[in-house]
């Protein structure tokens, strides 16, 4: 399974710089107070990352830390059963 994970990891690092690399274009970016000058290609991967992270974000608060904290309310409620292994 590890060996899978890290053809996949391989496979899409391969395919960002592919795509960095065919769009070389110059693009200019202004966020009011910054003006940034880049690539195509880099401003794309790195909007995909942000989005990555923003999604997982949103995801771990709307999901896993509600559900860590109702298994942290259950454990306290019912310790856990010792079957003597």
């Amino acid at each position: 399974m590890r060996v899978i994970r890290l053809l996949v990891a391989f496979a899409f690092i391969a395919l960002g710089a592919i795509v960095g690399a065919l769009n070389r274009q110059e693009i200019a970016i202004d966020f009011g107070a910054i003006h940034l000058t880049t690539s195509l290609g880099v401003a794309l991967l790195v909007a995909l990352l942000v989005g990555v992270i923003l999604g997982g974000t949103a995801i771990a608060a709307s999901v896993v830390l509600p559900l860590r904290r109702q298994l942290a309310r259950l454990q306290r409620v019912q310790p856990p059963a010792n079957h003597g292994l």
